[in-house]
């Protein structure tokens, strides 16, 4: 009896503890591919699309945490004034992990090519699916 409450205890973690269907992968791509290609283009405002528009979304980096959409790309802005300071971005993924019926986590890599000196680092994104859409309700980056 025992052995079977702890199996049904743990039923919910395992379920959740998986990777991803294939169908939400690749929509995450689609959503991190739109965000790369907005970057590369100099634009803020359409790598922006890519995070969940609330004041909810949290974003951690080297200089702390921000909250709110608002922040967020003020935060980017401010740092990445110019197509220059921006450069060209790639993504490394490293890990896809489903968290619940409708969140997923991403760890990956970013590399930022510019003539200024190029910049690297490694994030972990959790997204949700709102409406459809998978979007970047949490980011943390380093």
């Amino acid at each position: 009896m025992r052995y079977l409450l702890i199996c049904l205890m743990a039923l919910p973690f395992y379920s959740f503890a998986q990777d991803l269907k294939p169908s939400d992968e690749a929509a995450i791509k689609e959503v991190m591919e739109s965000q790369r290609t907005g970057w590369n283009q100099g634009d803020i405002d359409c790598f922006m699309e890519g995070y969940w528009n609330s004041d909810e979304l949290l974003f951690v980096g080297s200089n702390g945490v921000n909250k709110g959409w608002k922040a967020t790309i003020e935060r980017y802005k401010t740092s990445y004034p110019d197509k220059a300071t921006m450069g060209e971005l790639t993504f490394t993924y490293l890990k896809f992990r489903k968290l619940g019926p409708k969140s997923a986590y991403l760890l990956g890599k970013f590399h930022l090519k510019r003539d200024m000196g190029d910049a690297e680092g490694y994030f972990t994104l959790v997204l949700k699916k709102i409406k459809g859409q998978w979007l970047i309700i949490s980011d943390h980056s380093s």
